[in-house]
């Protein structure tokens, strides 16, 4: 069955190359059958009508500069930079349970305790995450000045080793966009980006909060749209990070704990050029950004929620019905991206299912297309294990698709917006990426949203300097307890 499926998505696929090639064979028959005469004729012909010719070359012309100035500027990934914290901040899940020990008052807090403990045992994080230095204090330092410490650390210790990798001088960037979605402090992390780098006076800043773990995608969506309007060549950084000292949660509220077991210390930096120049030094080119939206919906909109609990301690609520949520917003952006991705052997099946369903009320499952006809790698975001559970269900997926995901939970914990970037850096690590190689990142957050970037290897990827997977690659994947 297999086999009659791959020769079934071939045959669609080349379906129009298959048809050309009787076409070109009844042409070189004809052509081969005019005579010297018939040959002559024709050229003078065009010959005795320069007018014709003349109108003919200026259409081609003016349509190819037409087709040529309406088409969207490329966007190139140059190089990205993922931030690894140093040795002293690596942590184990019993170091965490020992450390929540020093705090321990009473009874609540015991149970507490216990319930973290389960989280950790089930969540499908290793002993070699990372947690900042203010979250490591007796006791925790929760300030501004703490957590601005922290979240400086990550952005330049990314920013410090692109530039270095990429070659590039600070000034030379156009567009800059910050994501982070806890911490947004005055003057903005973009200004302080800007302040520590002494990039250009007139460059293009944006600042994004609130906005969750999807944020990542949403950054290079907004430098997408910006690169491909600028009038000039030029390149854009994108730094996606989260902060965990001011946020972390020292109340009872069950829902609100699950974030301080999942979360850990991160943050990556990625440069974009639309300079034609920079496409043999580029790593990827971006082919598709996909955003989906589901907050309309109250159920959706509630699932991942900023608040205070009943005694006033703030923290990061997590619904049970975030898996249910996150499988409708990713059926939607599926439905968006579909039509860009699918082979035309996969749209046929799947319009098939459709009219069946709809029209002739066919009593058969909805058709799930499948994604690796499209995709040859998947960069799922690493929320934790039901949400890589549930992804891999919905897709139909295969562990060895998933591995890059469930290894950077492993290995880094939840790192937010920027742990899809941990999971590109792994497969770099494991040399998997060949030219040509199609890469699906896919990112769920607050609001609700899903979002999507596909990604095309320009070359056989080597990983850069500094990955930050260069240390223990050899290790993985490790057997994971599901």
């Amino acid at each position: 069955m297999n086999n009659v499926k791959l020769f079934y998505h071939y045959l669609m696929t080349h379906f129009l190359k298959l048809c050309s090639v009787p076409l070109m064979a009844v042409l070189a028959m004809k052509a081969s059958r005019l005579s010297p005469n018939d040959l002559q004729n024709l050229v003078l012909h065009f010959q005795n009508s320069p007018v014709i010719v003349a109108v003919f070359f200026a259409v081609v012309v003016f349509l190819s500069t037409l087709y040529a100035m309406s088409r969207p500027r490329p966007v190139y990934l140059v190089d990205f930079s993922c931030y690894l914290p140093p040795p002293h901040l690596k942590v184990s899940l019993q170091s965490i349970m020992d450390h929540a020990a020093k705090y321990k008052r009473n009874a609540k807090d015991e149970k507490s305790l216990e319930f973290v403990r389960k989280i950790l045992e089930r969540s499908g994080l290793g002993d070699e995450t990372y947690l900042p230095e203010p979250l490591l204090c007796v006791p925790p330092r929760q300030t501004i000045a703490a957590a601005r410490e922290e979240t400086q650390q990550a952005m330049f210790g990314a920013l410090d080793n692109l530039f270095e990798n990429a070659k590039i001088d600070p000034r030379d960037i156009s567009i800059l966009v910050v994501n982070s979605s806890l911490f947004n402090p005055t003057p903005s992390l973009s200004s302080i980006v800007v302040n520590k780098y002494k990039l250009r006076g007139n460059i293009k800043s944006y600042n994004l909060g609130g906005m969750g773990c999807s944020a990542g995608v949403i950054a290079i969506d907004l430098a997408k749209d910006l690169l491909r309007v600028h009038r000039n060549s030029t390149y854009a950084v994108v730094v996606s990070t989260e902060n965990l000292s001011l946020n972390m949660y020292t109340g009872y509220n069950r829902s609100m704990l699950v974030s301080n077991a999942l979360f850990r210390y991160g943050g990556a930096a990625v440069l974009l050029s639309n300079k034609s120049g920079d496409r043999k030094r580029s790593k990827y080119k971006l082919v598709h950004s996909v955003r989906t939206h589901t907050g309309a919906d109250d159920k959706s909109f509630r699932c991942v929620n900023h608040e205070q609990d009943e005694t006033g301690k703030t923290g990061v609520s997590l619904s049970k019905d975030l898996p249910l949520v996150a499988g409708k917003a990713l059926k939607t952006n599926i439905a968006a991206l579909s039509p860009l991705v699918l082979p035309t052997s996969e749209k046929l099946i799947f319009l098939t299912n459709f009219i069946a369903k709809k029209w002739f009320r066919a009593k058969i499952k909805n058709y799930v297309p499948d994604f690796k006809l499209a995709f040859e790698h998947f960069c799922i975001h690493a929320g934790g294990r039901a949400l890589i559970d549930e992804l891999e269900e919905s897709l139909k997926l295969q562990p060895a698709d998933v591995e890059a995901s469930r290894m950077t939970l492993h290995r880094f914990g939840n790192t937010s917006s920027s742990s899809i970037w941990y999971e590109l850096a792994y497969m770099e690590a494991k040399g998997r990426m060949k030219k040509g190689d199609r890469v699906w990142q896919i990112a769920l957050g607050s609001g609700f949203k899903c979002n999507s970037a596909v990604w095309t290897a320009l070359r056989n990827v080597k990983p850069s300097k500094n990955n930050p997977w260069e240390d223990c690659s050899d290790r993985y994947p490790v057997k994971i307890d599901l």
